[in-house]
C-alpha cells in the first residue's frame, strides 16, 4: 500500500486567478500528489467531509479516513455508520469533499466519489484494516458504541476514490515557502 509507486496520468489544474500562487507545482502525476495528501492526512487524521441533499445544500460530518496506495491508485476508506441521511446524500450526489486542517495551516483537500460498501468481506478487511493500522490513523472500531464487529448493521465501509487532489502546505501561506500541489484527472472526453 505505502511506499507509493508508479502512477501516471491527469492533469494540474492552476488555481483561477491573476497571479499563480508562489510555489505552486504544475504536477501532472497522481503519485507525486498523492504520497504528500497521505502524510498530511494520516498526520492530521480528523477530515470534515461534505455531502449535498437534495436540494443541494452542504452538509459537513467529521470522520477519520484511511488512505491506501496499491497498484498506482489512491482509495480512501472511512468506518462509518450507514446513517439514513449519509445514505440518502450519497444517493441524490455519491460525490464527496474531504477536507484536512491544522493549526499551522496545513490543509488538504480530497474530492471523491464514495461508495458505499455492505458486503461482510468489503467490511471484514476494512475493520482489520483500521484496527491493525497504528495510531492516530488507526484504532479499534470495537470502541464505537453500536460496533462490536464487522457483522453489525451499524457498521459499512464507505470507499473513497479521488478525481482531484490539493495539498497546501501552512509554509506556503505564512511563509511564502513550500508548494502547493494539485492533480486532477483528466476529464471525461
Amino acid at each position: 500500500m505505502l511506499p507509493f509507486a508508479g502512477a501516471r496520468g491527469g492533469y494540474h489544474s492552476r488555481i483561477h486567478r491573476s497571479d499563480p500562487c508562489p510555489g505552486e507545482q504544475a504536477l501532472s502525476d497522481l503519485e507525486s500528489v498523492a504520497l504528500p495528501f497521505v502524510e498530511m492526512a494520516h498526520r492530521i487524521v480528523w477530515a470534515s467531509v461534505a455531502t449535498v441533499d437534495g436540494k443541494g445544500r452542504p452538509r459537513s460530518r467529521v470522520l477519520h479516513p484511511i488512505w491506501q496506495w496499491q497498484d498506482g491508485k489512491l482509495t480512501g476508506w472511512v468506518a462509518t455508520g450507514p446513517t439514513p441521511m449519509k445514505r440518502a446524500h450519497l444517493e441524490v450526489s455519491p460525490y464527496v469533499s474531504v477536507n484536512y486542517w491544522h493549526a499551522e495551516q496545513d490543509t488538504c483537500l480530497a474530492e471523491c466519489r464514495a461508495t458505499w460498501h455492505f458486503d461482510l468481506e468489503t467490511r471484514e478487511r476494512i475493520w482489520e484494516t483500521f484496527k491493525t493500522t497504528p495510531p492516530p490513523v488507526g484504532y479499534d472500531p470495537a470502541i464505537i458504541p453500536g460496533w462490536s464487529s464487522a457483522k453489525d448493521d451499524a457498521f459499512a465501509a464507505l470507499r473513497l476514490d479521488p478525481w482531484r487532489l490539493r495539498v497546501f502546505p501552512g509554509t506556503l501561506l505564512l511563509q511564502g515557502k513550500g508548494d502547493l500541489l494539485t492533480w486532477q484527472e483528466d476529464p471525461p472526453a
